[in-house]
């Protein structure tokens, strides 16, 4: 069974709020509690968070946001900040240590004490810019990663792969400009926060380097299972990364009603195979999931344990890319064409 790495602690559950939020402590306590009581009994080993340094922080956010936080951070309303972010006195410490988790699993996969590595921290990330939070995130965590990455082991590329129902407009500003970070995003048309169309394409350096694919409403199995698998192989084969980092939104599921997106649970087992065969081709298997959305704790809780069952199995399945009518229209319009052969 692969050696996997997993973040999970208690103090993940200190940013919360008294009143109704979808990002909240109850998304992931059955979660935790389940994956304690595996957590000995299976090929798991716990990795120990740490808080995100200063400096690590600042290898992405700028100073002048980190102290906007702290001020916000004390004020008697939680959402003085942003109207959908709330932020209070446990939340700073809470994102450290998201922030701090993930680093930890990279240096692990890095050292090859892990195969593979999951973090199951709180607050989410991808949302965030470098000088500002918002839709539920504070510090980007996959960002902060993959900057760590380049900054500390000098990774020169690197995939980021977000399969959220929401657009990953933080990382994507983050990187814009580079062709050392590849952002891949799929995502439903029209939610929040309402960016990430196809032409946005990347810039300088990084034109060509972030991919977009917003998709319709009503997308399931197939679909994402025929888009990603078609741009994976393309991209991985051509950008050959060094190190894989994946953006783990679980609010596509059909049983969550954030989105319209009709993704099962075992699809992101589906999904997670597809992605270890690239990372055994390309980067010596470093593969390292970050967990983002997914607001509905049956289907998280079910969706994650496929996801890390997928991630422990000795032998993965290639399924089979069966081609989608109306999902190929999207592949055949899209201007990535100037940049790789799918």
């Amino acid at each position: 069974m692969n050696r996997l790495g997993l973040v999970f602690d208690h103090r993940f559950l200190h940013h919360a709020i008294a009143g109704p939020s979808l990002e909240n402590p109850e998304r992931i306590r059955c979660l935790y509690l389940h994956l304690q009581q595996q957590k000995d009994r299976q090929a798991i080993s716990h990795v120990s968070p740490r808080e995100a340094t200063s400096a690590e922080i600042n290898m992405v956010h700028s100073s002048f946001y980190v102290e906007q936080l702290r001020e916000h951070a004390v004020k008697a309303d939680p959402y003085s900040y942003d109207r959908d972010t709330y932020i209070m006195d446990d939340s700073l410490p809470t994102a450290r240590l998201a922030a701090g988790g993930c680093l930890a699993l990279a240096e692990s996969i890095m050292a090859g004490d892990i195969d593979y590595g999951f973090s199951l921290a709180r607050p989410p990330g991808h949302h965030a810019t470098a000088g500002r939070g918002m839709g539920f995130c504070l510090f980007n965590n996959i960002a902060l990663t993959a900057e760590y990455l380049r900054r500390h082991y000098g990774l020169r590329r690197i995939l980021i792969v977000d399969f959220d129902a929401h657009h990953a407009n933080g990382t994507q500003e983050i990187f814009y400009d580079t062709n050392e970070v590849l952002v891949l995003s799929i995502h439903e048309k029209g939610l929040f926060p309402f960016t990430g169309e196809a032409d946005e394409i990347g810039a300088k350096a990084g034109k060509g380097y972030t991919l977009n694919i917003p998709v319709y409403s009503q997308f399931g199995d197939s679909e994402y299972t025929y888009l990603l698998g078609r741009l994976l192989q393309g991209v991985v084969e051509q950008y050959l990364p060094q190190f894989i980092l994946v953006s783990a939104g679980y609010d596509g599921h059909r049983d969550d009603s954030i989105s319209g997106t009709l993704l099962t649970t075992p699809w992101f087992a589906t999904i997670t195979h597809i992605l270890r065969k690239h990372a055994a081709d390309s980067c010596s298997n470093r593969l390292l999931y970050i967990m983002e959305g997914g607001y509905n704790p049956a289907a998280l809780e079910k969706s994650v344990i496929a996801t890390i069952e997928a991630l422990q199995q000795n032998n993965f399945d290639r399924p089979g890319i069966l081609t989608v009518p109306r999902a190929e229209k999207i592949l055949h319009d899209h201007p990535l064409h100037q940049y790789w052969t799918i």
